[in-house]
């Protein structure tokens, strides 16, 4: 049997906090200041639910994006004294106040057939609970907006893929109405016409990896073994540059046909070595170690967590300019972007030029978990004030009958 899990913070409802001082200055010379300052804020606390994706825990094990940014989003959230339930697997560790689950462990790892069936059953859940929360914020793509609209509860959606596709245009048009957030500017381009709250980029703590401030000899590749991330283009750049690279990825059983007959018959022939799929915990030392890391992606990424967690090191970034890769590196600071394998051979030639502590730097003012949940809390507040509104205006409504 399922059992859900509590732990509540005292007080949650509101307190003043000091504001944290994000030392701009001190940031562009690669140093993170973490200092407070005496003036104090008044601050409204909320009771906030966050809906993962069953597919792996919250944060997976190993490979698993959004579960990733859910439980950095949730910890950082219950840090800041919110009272966050998460409805995620039984065997997530993000430290919400209160863990309701859907199902034991990952359905991947559980080899679910109907995954389906396990969501369906978690919203009747979420549905169920829906008025215990000022704001429930969903990371399930479209699945829970049929139930979302009708039930009318103050909600938000981040959508965390790709939007391009055209079945997704024809369908999320129907839900027009409904509150949306993208996690880059360019994600959204495709369908600009929704109701867009604003672009929250995804973070991650900053304590999560280690900054290296030497770098290495070899270059990284971090991702899914499929065509679209650029494993070969990876290979012939790293081959070109006469650099080792390291293959880090994870293979799902789609695309072993692809990984045993394009990309095993090239490490043979190249200074490659493929690591398989890595974690959080091998994280620093793979992506810290490197000279820098290869992201010469072949479709329009939404975000692309791996290049901060590069920067987080202060690994530099060579990148195609797909999607969000223009948002997220910042050029000559924390990467370049380039728009060939032969300007990516000459990028990489040129990664000593990039200062480690700036490209450091960078990722913490751009992208850490406390700037993340900021830019969500502003979009909670702004829906419980529109729901605020429009009670009142319907209150007036009626006494006017």
């Amino acid at each position: 049997m399922i059992a859900w899990r509590e732990t509540r913070s005292p007080g949650y409802r509101s307190r003043h906090v000091p504001p944290v001082d994000t030392c701009d200055s001190a940031l562009e010379a690669g140093a993170h200041c973490g200092r407070t300052l005496p003036k104090p804020r008044f601050l409204i606390f909320m009771k906030i639910a966050q809906v993962s994706p069953l597919f792996e825990s919250t944060p997976p094990k190993s490979y698993g994006g959004i579960e990733r940014v859910v439980a950095f989003l949730t910890d950082e959230l219950t840090t800041q004294g919110h009272e966050v339930t998460l409805f995620a697997t039984a065997d997530s560790t993000a430290k919400a106040s209160r863990l309701i689950p859907g199902a034991e462990r990952g359905l991947r790892s559980e080899g679910c057939r109907d995954p389906m069936v396990r969501h369906l059953a978690m919203l009747e859940t979420v549905s169920a609970m829906a008025a215990e929360f000022d704001i429930i914020h969903f990371h399930l793509d479209y699945l829970h907006m049929p139930l979302a609209r009708v039930q009318h509860w103050p909600h938000v959606t981040t959508l965390h893929g790709r939007l391009d596709q055209t079945d997704l245009k024809i369908l999320y048009r129907h839900y027009s109405d409904l509150p949306l957030v993208s996690i880059s500017d360019a994600q959204r381009v495709p369908i600009p016409d929704l109701d867009w709250y604003g672009t929250v980029y995804n973070g991650q703590p900053l304590n999560l990896q280690r900054f290296c401030p030497a770098g290495g000899e070899y270059l990284a590749f971090v991702g899914r073994m499929n065509p679209d991330k650029g494993v070969e283009e990876a290979i012939a750049i790293a081959r070109a540059a006469g650099m080792p690279l390291k293959l880090a990825a994870k293979i799902d059983n789609e695309w072993k046909p692809y990984f045993e007959e394009k990309i095993q018959p090239l490490l043979k022939k190249s200074d490659t070595e493929f690591v398989g799929e890595i974690g959080d915990a091998e994280k620093t030392q793979f992506l810290g170690n490197a000279r820098g890391l290869i992201f010469p992606i072949k479709w329009p990424e939404p975000f692309g967590l791996v290049m901060i967690e590069a920067m987080a090191c202060g690994t530099p970034v060579v990148a195609f300019p797909m999607g969000a890769v223009p948002e997220v590196v910042a050029e000559g600071v924390s990467g370049f972007v380039v728009g060939s394998i032969d300007a990516a051979v000459e990028a990489v030639g040129q990664l000593d030029q990039i200062d480690r502590r700036r490209c450091r730097a960078h990722f913490e003012r751009r992208f850490s978990a406390e700037r993340m949940a900021e830019g969500y809390l502003k979009i909670y507040r702004r829906i419980k004030e529109q729901e605020g509104e429009a009670k009142i205006s319907q209150n007036i409504a009626k006494q006017a009958l």
